[in-house]
């Protein structure tokens, strides 16, 4: 584990620096910093940039961009507000999205899946294949379009935010159950297309293990059924989704812009486009970096639940 974590933080560290060049070789510059802007007199932007040390070599940048991330003292260039106090914001925000649209995905998919590989060819099979593959060929904006137009219209009820616009003071009951409603047909939207692909991945790999010498051994001691499918199938075939579950965490960040933009959901997903936009460099920089640490962390789960699911992998 020691040596796990170790390669882990090397690993981060040149993230880190990459993700740094990346943001700082991309052209254009950014809107505060930009001579043309009327708004800007060169004695203010110069001042700017010597205030975020814009006029030092790159690597000196990278020393102070993370000296102040780390120390909470970065701020945005947009509106010099904390960059860890909009992150933290918007973080929780992105959270409700992502946990509702990953119970739902993972929940759903393995049912299906695992039910169309036990019905293989039949008419349920070939429904939800069918279903499928219509959902992965929709666009995610065409489809959240569609949906905005069909509850608007067919149920005047508003879907767009958080929260019901002009909702005033109503008791906490109904407030919640306002949040839960705008929070329920994004999550949705988001779950689609997962439940779609990853219920093919369980089909397909349900049949793999299901034509193997041991599940074939089995039947022939004359086991149930049912303990042939979940305890000895399923548990094999489990495996090449303990990786997929780890790296869902990345998801937090980038899993939902185009929902979180279409929507008008104030999430991590929204912010980071928005800053790519303004070349808001300090927000696009840290949202680089979350993303990294979620990705590392991910993959630290994987390597437990293989352990759990899997006891040989310890050798």
């Amino acid at each position: 584990m020691a040596r796990s974590a170790v390669q882990k933080m090397v690993t981060l560290f040149f993230v880190s620096v990459i993700s740094f060049l990346v943001v700082y070789l991309a052209p254009g510059k950014p809107s505060q910093v930009d001579p043309l802007n009327p708004k800007f007199t060169p004695e203010m932007v110069e001042r700017f940039r010597r205030q975020f040390h814009l006029d030092e070599p790159l690597y000196a940048q990278y020393v102070y961009f993370y000296r102040d991330f780390f120390t909470g003292t970065s701020v945005s260039w947009k509106d010099s507000e904390p960059v860890l106090k909009k992150l933290w914001g918007r973080f929780k925000n992105s959270l409700l999205l992502f946990v509702v649209g990953t119970v739902l995905t993972w929940t759903l998919s393995f049912p299906i899946g695992i039910r169309s590989a036990l019905f293989r060819g039949g008419t349920y099979d070939r429904s939800m294949t069918f279903l499928s593959y219509f959902l992965i060929s929709i666009p995610g904006f065409f489809f959240a379009y569609i949906l905005i137009i069909l509850v608007v219209e067919g149920f005047h009820i508003p879907v767009i935010g958080m929260q019901t616009f002009g909702l005033g003071e109503v008791p906490w009951y109904r407030q919640g159950m306002d949040r839960v409603w705008h929070l329920l047909l994004p999550s949705l939207l988001g779950a689609t297309g997962g439940i779609a692909i990853l219920s093919r991945y369980v089909r397909s790999q349900m049949l793999e293990v299901e034509s193997q010498d041991y599940i074939k051994t089995a039947r022939a001691k004359g086991l149930p059924e049912e303990k042939v499918h979940y305890k000895h199938a399923l548990r094999n075939a489990l495996l090449p989704f303990v990786t997929m579950f780890g790296l869902v965490l990345p998801g937090l960040i980038g899993g939902s812009v185009i929902i979180e933009y279409i929507f008008s959901w104030p999430g991590m997903g929204r912010m980071a486009y928005e800053a790519i936009l303004a070349r808001d460099y300090p927000i696009v920089m840290a949202e680089n970096f979350i993303a990294a640490v979620l990705v590392l962390i991910g993959t630290f789960i994987s390597d437990v639940l293989y352990m759990i699911v899997d006891p040989r992998i310890r050798l």
